[in-house]
């Protein structure tokens, strides 16, 4: 056990399995609802729902590697079920389109999921999170889960030293409070100089973004003696180093990893969908901010992780959100989940 991670009784290695197997079998009872034509025989959409919620409840929320000499920890503050991912992605397209791709990698063609993972790094004398979910804000919807699964997986909310926020959207930043105070109350802070100026700016308070804004306000501002900004090529600390990846957010960041020889990028909000933002990348997103930066960045990210075989963590990938992506010949890229490849390098 390490020095950051609390006393509650952790899984044995045969519990462990067991609950993989449970896991394994929710995931099997969702996956009787999807064949074609069965959702005619279901008796209600509620049905459905009710039981994918159960299927959901027993999937493990975190998830552990090491990467070198340091340990990652994935963890899901929650899973939203939605209609989609047209028009949300996609919007310059149409919906026979969408459907189209979906189809060809046997995904629902009008109903989706979008996971939303923080991830810790403990790294020589810290643990850092990035990002923080919707934190109390987004419990009534089922979000917000991250304390609690950070509780499961060892560690309590005194005991992160820096937290990263990628940049200043609700679903990365709403977990920084709790109850008018910080979430995490031995922290400093690290954010992007260029995102903390754009939306405490007059132009993000008085225009379309203007609830952003004053989200940001009730949540970063609060915060910002204990804020240290970092732009392209700065570190964090050794180790952990900041890339701008701008468009999805006027100072969007990304992160990259490196220990013991290993690299790892957090890529953020970069691709926002497995499939339609990176089969895809050229398809317009409807959160992306500045929607062509967007995509020249999300191709130059990916060209890179791609050409270099560099393992990431995307915010809004399949849980646990880390994985390689390939070139594709026609210029998109494939997601391809890590399974053993970073086990096996640890050995090495």
């Amino acid at each position: 056990m390490s020095k950051f991670e609390s006393s509650l009784p952790r899984l044995n290695r045969r519990a462990a399995l067991k609950l993989g197997a449970a896991a394994a079998g929710g995931m099997a009872i969702t996956g009787a609802f999807a064949g074609p034509g069965r959702a005619q025989t279901v008796a209600s959409n509620e049905a459905v729902e009710d039981m994918i919620e159960k299927a959901n409840a027993m999937t493990p929320g975190w998830h552990r590697f090491a990467l070198g000499d340091a340990r990652i920890t994935t963890v899901l503050d929650g899973a939203r079920h939605g209609d989609g991912p047209y028009p949300t992605f996609g919007n310059d397209q149409s919906q026979d389109e969408m459907a189209a791709l979906m189809r060809a990698n046997y995904l629902p063609e009008t109903r989706y999921v979008n996971g939303f993972t923080p991830t810790l790094v403990e790294l020589d004398d810290n643990l850092i999170l990035f990002d923080t979910g919707f934190g109390e804000d987004g419990h009534a919807n089922g979000y917000g889960k991250l304390v609690e699964r950070m509780a499961a997986a060892g560690y309590g909310t005194d005991a992160v030293t820096i937290v990263v926020i990628t940049h200043f959207h609700g679903d990365h930043i709403q977990g920084l409070m709790s109850g008018g105070k910080p979430t995490f109350p031995n922290a400093r802070y690290v954010v992007g100089e260029r995102e903390y100026e754009w939306w405490t700016s007059d132009e993000a308070k008085s225009g379309d973004r203007a609830d952003g804004a004053k989200l940001v306000e009730r949540k970063v501002v609060p915060l910002r003696d204990q804020i240290t900004f970092v732009g392209d090529g700065d570190a964090v600390v050794e180790g952990v180093t900041a890339m701008e990846a701008f468009g999805h957010s006027p100072g969007h960041m990304i992160f990259e990893v490196a220990s013991g020889g290993q690299r790892l990028w957090l890529t953020a909000d970069t691709a926002n969908h497995f499939v339609a933002s990176l089969q895809k990348p050229e398809w317009k997103v409807r959160f992306d901010q500045n929607s062509a930066m967007a995509t020249a960045t999300r191709k130059r990210v990916f060209d890179q992780i791609a050409e270099e075989r560099i393992p990431f963590i995307g915010y809004h990938m399949p849980f646990p959100a880390v994985g390689y992506a390939e070139k594709l010949p026609d210029g998109g890229y494939r997601f391809i989940p890590e399974t053993y490849q970073l086990a096996v390098a640890e050995e090495e």
